[in-house]
């Protein structure tokens, strides 16, 4: 039997709901804050009062990695989810089952219950900030949700039964789902597993759909990778593409058949915001997701563009940079180059647009004919220009200088015509595959709650 886990909030029923689970399926239940006492001697009030958090999360840690990694229901502690190791170590071969309750049930639950405070706020206020901090870590736990407000331990045992025997998708929906990618432009090899999950005679009704959303989407290597870090990590998911014109369309579908995730790419990064019941305040602020999360009914939205732009410049802090292009990847640059206290200038081919942007995040901008006057200390190509197949380059060869550095977003191909002349020129160049690793690392980390390093990322797309 497949190791089943329990996450949530404290006061959620995770150890009433486990016991009950365990039971009914003639397997141990396993509570890690009970291990954590047992390998400590003492309670974990105390650990919490002679200690402190830190140190209890180390323990925490420690009794995680040691769970069995079958035959076994397991409830976490609430705070289980923060920690990108404990997810790994939980997720891998496992189903994880998010417990969530309103917060009038959870204070109830914990008067009866008292454990040591998280914070000096009253009881109900620091349950909703608590909560609200962990909402992402809470929602890349989910493989499957129930909402344990108004029912007995016994009724959300049955509820979890129930999902995890039938699964989340009812038979029209299913069929109706794979006529859609059907008629789409989805690779041939692309719909036999996909027709095996949503129809198959001997479908795992636990395997979860996560996919690119685009039009077109064919050309990414995300399924690629994707599905290559679910082997590695040992996740029930499959990564598919979801090309429509329609982004009203896409996220229809992926609600219909419970997907617990998409990448958006071009051309839906702004409108998919219409389509979304949360959005990160970074993403807000630059106007574009390109991550969504569907969580316990919702859909959440993020962007990690910025991350993936802003993590290989970590040494360029104060930098004078000219930023080419003005659309959603050019705000997400932005973003992350005025995070970075860079002085910033905005060139487009539209002037307008240049000061729209650069208006948005305090910047300058100027006539895309006014680089040579700039002197830039770094060159941050957001414009398409070098994608295939408009193989060209957005800057003259005699415009690059040696002491610059050149950052192409594009990453297909791999060394664009602007990465190829600054190199010549003698530039240090950073490749666009830098942005998609690191974006594609934080995503997935949104999806799952665990952190892959860059080298695994560089290992699978080499």
């Amino acid at each position: 039997m497949k190791r089943i886990v329990f996450f949530g909030y404290r006061g959620t029923g995770k150890t009433a709901i486990g016991t009950i689970f365990a039971r009914g399926l003639n397997v141990p239940f396993l509570d890690t804050d009970a291990l954590i006492e047992q390998k400590s001697g003492r309670t974990i009030p105390v650990i919490f009062r002679t200690d402190g958090e830190e140190k209890f999360r180390a323990l925490e840690r420690d009794v995680i990695a040691a769970l069995p990694p079958r035959d076994v229901v397991v409830g976490t502690g609430g705070g289980a989810v923060i920690d990108p190791k404990n997810m790994e170590h939980l997720r891998a071969g496992s189903i994880c089952v998010l417990l969530k309750s309103d917060l009038a049930t959870i204070e109830r639950r914990l008067a009866r219950a008292p454990r040591p405070p998280l914070t000096n706020l009253p009881l109900k206020e620091e349950i909703a900030q608590v909560i609200e901090r962990r909402r992402r870590q809470y929602a890349a736990s989910a493989d499957f949700w129930v909402d344990t407000s108004g029912t007995s331990p016994q009724e959300a045992a049955d509820r979890i039964s129930f999902l995890l025997k039938n699964g989340s998708v009812a038979p029209l929906e299913r069929e109706a789902a794979l006529q859609w990618f059907a008629d789409g432009r989805v690779p041939a090899e692309g719909l036999i597993p996909l027709k095996n999950i949503l129809t198959g005679p001997d479908r795992d009704v636990q395997t979860r759909i996560l996919g690119i959303a685009g039009w077109p989407a064919a050309h990414s290597r995300s399924p690629f990778l994707f599905n290559r870090l679910f082997v590695k990590y040992g996740l029930n998911c499959h990564y598919t593409w979801f090309e429509d014109s329609s982004v009203e369309t896409i996220m229809q579908v992926a609600r219909d058949i419970d997907a617990k995730g998409l990448s958006v790419t071009i051309p839906f990064k702004r409108d998919v915001m219409a389509c979304l019941d949360n959005i990160d305040d970074a993403a807000q602020q630059i106007g574009a997701v390109n991550t969504v999360v569907f969580a316990c009914g919702s859909a959440y939205g993020y962007n990690t563009d910025w991350l993936g732009i802003q993590k290989p410049l970590a040494g360029c802090k104060g930098a004078r940079a000219v930023l080419l292009g003005a659309g959603g990847v050019a705000a997400a640059a932005a973003y992350a180059l005025t995070d970075l206290d860079m002085e910033v200038t905005v060139l487009n081919r539209t002037q307008q647009k240049a000061q729209a942007l650069a208006e948005r995040f305090g910047c300058r901008w100027k006539a895309w004919d006014a680089f040579d006057g700039i002197n830039p200390d770094l060159v941050v190509n957001a414009t398409s220009i070098g994608m295939q197949p408009d193989t060209k380059s957005p800057l003259r060869d005699d415009q690059l200088k040696k002491e610059m550095t050149v950052f192409d977003l594009v990453y297909t191909p791999p060394v664009t015509p602007l990465v190829a002349a600054a190199q010549k020129a003698g530039c240090a160049t950073i490749s666009g595959t830098g942005v998609f690793i690191h974006q594609a690392r934080e995503q997935f980390r949104l999806f799952f709650g665990i952190d892959v390093p860059d080298t695994v990322i560089r290992e699978i797309l080499a």
